[in-house]
């Protein structure tokens, strides 16, 4: 499991983390979110850890049919569309966490940069 936060401005992904669905997991992926993104508002799901993790003045449990987290589920979809290893099902898998998390890095720093040209293109 990878949990991601997304910048809704840019789509860029600001923080990710590998491992499972849990307290831990959660709170790694907030303390590696940049700080200028702290006062911010933020969106996820209704997972209970999302609610312990985040400050609650900015942060908001929502459901899919909000739209608020549909930047983030058009990763996911982009990422399991792009990188076998992220379907499920799969013959494609890695059998060592450290190349999981190689192949999603190289992955994330051609995805940041396709979306930091594609804003750039739109705003200039």
């Amino acid at each position: 499991m990878d949990l991601d936060a997304l910048c809704h401005r840019t789509r860029q992904v600001v923080a990710y983390v590998c491992g499972q669905r849990n307290d831990k997991t959660c709170t790694d992926l907030r303390c590696r979110i940049p700080t200028s993104y702290f006062n911010l508002a933020t969106c996820s799901d209704y997972w209970s850890s999302y609610a312990e993790v985040f400050d609650p003045d900015t942060h908001r449990s929502v459901g899919k049919h909000t739209g608020l987290t549909n930047h983030v589920e058009r990763f996911n979809a982009t990422l399991r569309n792009r990188l076998g290893r992220f379907t499920r099902k799969t013959l494609s898998f890695s059998k060592k966490k450290e190349n999981h998390e190689a192949v999603l890095h190289l992955f994330l720093l051609k995805y940041n940069q396709d979306m930091k040209d594609r804003w750039l293109t739109r705003h200039i």
